[in-house]
């Protein structure tokens, strides 16, 4: 496909993907930097919820679904289109004033976490039907990242505990297919969920303190 003068998303992808270091026979390409770049920024962001996080996340998620594409993790990059619609969506529904966290009920937790399994199930058979790399991470990768993604989305302080597993999940994931920056980003995440984890349930908290 050509979109220009000389110009076509073969030369754009070839250019992404040029090497911009290689240590320990790993190459690291142009691609995965700048994902792995505006990815952190992101996320740290995301702790202190300011609408500002989410057009990093669109970008970043755009870049990693070339990327994941590229080594076969098929769910983890469609997963990356879910995240950009979460993007759009988070912009317009946290609003100027940002992100004001709130708890789930128990009532609410149960069903998140029953349609967390049955995403989970549903969708392994289907990649290991494809060929996919790594079928069942990437099978609770996606569906615990939709959940985590519409539960920020929606402001609920239970999505950082989540991110904390699903990354955790990722970092093995993607250190086993020997790319290792982002194994390293989704190591970073561990811990950036952890902070999230704390700063949204104090939050949380400060929020039912002042309705109570």
């Amino acid at each position: 496909m050509r979109i220009g003068k000389g110009l076509n998303v073969h030369s754009i992808n070839s250019f992404l993907m040029t090497t911009v270091l290689t240590a320990w026979k790993y190459d690291l390409s142009l691609l995965e930097l700048i994902a792995f770049v505006t990815s952190v920024v992101g996320v740290a962001l995301g702790i202190f919820g300011p609408r500002s996080t989410w057009p990093w996340w669109n970008i970043s998620s755009l870049l990693y679904a070339i990327l994941f594409f590229e080594q076969k993790y098929y769910a983890s990059g469609a997963l990356q289109f879910v995240f950009v619609a979460g993007g759009f969506w988070g912009w317009f529904g946290w609003g100027k004033t940002g992100a004001r966290p709130e708890r789930l009920s128990a009532q609410h937790k149960i069903r998140w976490g029953v349609a967390l399994a049955i995403s989970w199930f549903a969708l392994y058979p289907l990649l290991v039907h494809i060929g996919a790399a790594a079928s069942l991470t990437d099978a609770f990768g996606f569906a615990g990242s939709c959940v985590a993604q519409v539960l920020m989305v929606k402001e609920k302080y239970e999505a950082w505990p989540l991110w904390f597993v699903v990354d955790g999940v990722y970092t093995y994931q993607f250190f086993h297919g020997k790319l290792y920056l982002t194994a390293i980003l989704y190591l970073i995440f561990v811990a950036l969920a952890v902070g999230g984890w704390v700063r949204w349930l104090r939050e949380a908290k400060k929020h039912e303190a002042r309705n109570s």
